[in-house]
């Protein structure tokens, strides 16, 4: 039979409260267990002394007899003394997956690329138009009117 220390949940909605618990591994989170072992009230302070409290006997007889406990529980067992827990170390936590760099650089290349026809729609309205187009324009018109003094 595989024991595991737990967490098993109590108390109402939004109020939770929890046992510290030496369980089979195979039975379900608030089901039976074989013996209560402490308490975790989650709602009380950090500092207050209620808000962990253990029967450090019985928990080092438990992992003495072989019972794992959950990473929560590891860590009361650590403050309290009755099991080490080494430190963890995770230098990639905080940096994102391969596809959210590759969405990234997808979300730059079309900022800069409707940058630079940005700039370019400004350099064309701001360009004078060239000779030639403003003398072919003014050719047509001055040829009307003498067609029309002629009339």
């Amino acid at each position: 039979m595989a024991t595991s220390i737990r967490l098993s949940r109590g108390g109402s909605k939004k109020r939770p409260y929890y046992k510290i618990v030496v369980t089979d591994s195979r039975s379900p989170r608030d089901g039976r267990f074989i013996e209560r072992i402490g308490s975790y009230n989650p709602l009380l302070a950090k500092g207050d002394e209620k808000r962990v409290v253990i029967d450090v006997e019985r928990a080092k007889h438990w992992v003495s007899v072989g019972a794992q406990p959950t990473d929560r529980v590891a860590r009361f067992l650590d403050v309290a003394g009755v099991k080490e827990r080494p430190a963890r170390s995770n230098p990639n936590k905080a940096e994102p997956g391969q596809k959210a760099k590759d969405r990234a650089e997808d979300r730059a290349k079309k900022i800069e690329e409707a940058e630079e026809a940005r700039k370019a729609a400004e350099e064309a309205a701001k360009a004078p138009a060239p000779v030639e187009e403003v003398a072919a324009e003014e050719a047509p018109a001055a040829e009307a009117t003498e067609e029309q003094a002629e009339g």
